[in-house]
């Protein structure tokens, strides 16, 4: 066999400290726009219209933050998780300069942690992948952990090392853009009347939509992405896998839990931090996904008084409605339904 073939890293490749620069350069498109938009119907109107975003001092409608995240995230894979059992969490993620049509992005990662775990078989790397446009500024900036198969139990195992991560990212550290008018936003446009004075902490928002998962969308969204991970794409291989069919990649899932939050948090027209994520349980074609959403934190935003900072947790269930909000028991142990818990901070008008 050619030794020009890659087969991706093993759990025992890794090295703690170790930097890979990413390949390959994406240029984002208004084609990867529109298809984005096909696949999860998501109406927040800054990303939406040109002439809106322009009104309140954006260049044109900025991509979409989770397509900006997926795109980097995507260019991560095929040197971090191409032999990954399952993507675990995220932390201390910003969302910082926005990226228009047209912008190309690359990224990096190093290597912050590495764990074996007990059975002798796979285990956890902790990664920092920063992505950053043709100008080498930052656009978005993310820890993961993933679990990774070793390609021989026997090899030896790092030292651990558990990097200390932050429960979230604090009002000061959020990259909030402090040259908006947010005298412009028009909410009449923008399909809610709702402003950050509206929201209080603990309140709890049923978004009430379901989303069905296509075999063929989530197939299609993971190739947007450039996400190669096997266990998305190869029934062959996957039929004799865990779960006996490909599962749907993670990122899909927080997609469409963020389209759907749109009814209820229509003018969370930014998303400026993630705090961290679990994929609680995988997503099959065919489930049916439901959101809801609890406001855990309000925050002013420095620098920008038109400006209010939310840190919300939104909880996708599968194949259950949000009546009654399902998350967790006495014991910590998440209902059955539960298969994303995302705590994300973002941005919204305030009075002005």
């Amino acid at each position: 066999m050619s030794d020009k073939i890659g087969t991706g890293n093993f759990f025992e490749d890794f090295q703690l400290g170790q930097v890979i620069e990413h390949a390959t350069p994406r240029t984002v498109t208004e084609g990867d726009v529109a298809l984005y938009c096909a696949l999860y119907g998501s109406r927040f109107a800054v990303q939406s219209g040109d002439s809106f975003a322009m009104d309140i001092g954006y260049e044109a409608a900025p991509i979409d933050d989770l397509l900006v995240f997926h795109v980097v995230f995507g260019k991560s894979v095929p040197d971090i998780s191409l032999n990954a059992v399952a993507n675990l969490g995220y932390a201390n993620g910003r969302m910082v300069a926005p990226v228009y049509a047209g912008d190309t992005l690359t990224a990096r990662s190093e290597v912050i942690g590495l764990k074996e775990n007990s059975n002798g078989k796979n285990g956890v790397v902790y990664v920092h992948t920063v992505g950053e446009n043709q100008k080498g500024e930052i656009v978005a900036d993310f820890v993961r952990w993933v679990m990774v198969n070793k390609k021989d139990p026997a090899n030896p195992a790092p030292e651990a090392v558990v990097p200390e991560l932050p429960k979230s990212v604090t009002a000061e550290h959020l990259a909030a853009p402090t040259d908006l008018n947010m005298k412009e936003y028009n909410f009449t446009l923008a399909g809610s009347p709702y402003v950050w004075e509206d929201y209080e902490t603990g309140e709890k928002i049923d978004h009430v939509d379901g989303f069905t998962v296509e075999e063929a969308e989530h197939a299609l969204a993971t190739r947007l992405y450039q996400n190669t991970a096997r266990v998305h794409f190869n029934q062959h291989t996957e039929k004799d896998g865990r779960f006996g069919k490909r599962i749907v990649y993670g990122g899909h899932v927080i997609s469409i839990c963020r389209s759907i939050t749109f009814n209820g948090l229509g003018n969370a027209f930014k998303i400026a931090a993630i705090n961290g994520g679990r994929h609680v349980s995988p997503i099959f074609a065919g489930n049916t996904v439901y959101a809801w959403t609890e406001v855990l934190d309000k925050m002013e935003v420095p620098g920008h008084p038109g400006i209010g900072a939310l840190r919300l947790r939104t909880v996708g269930l599968k194949d259950q409605n949000a009546e009654g909000f399902p998350y967790k028991d006495e014991e910590g142990k998440y209902d059955p339904a539960v298969v994303l818990d995302f705590d994300y901070t973002i941005l919204m008008p305030r009075k002005v």
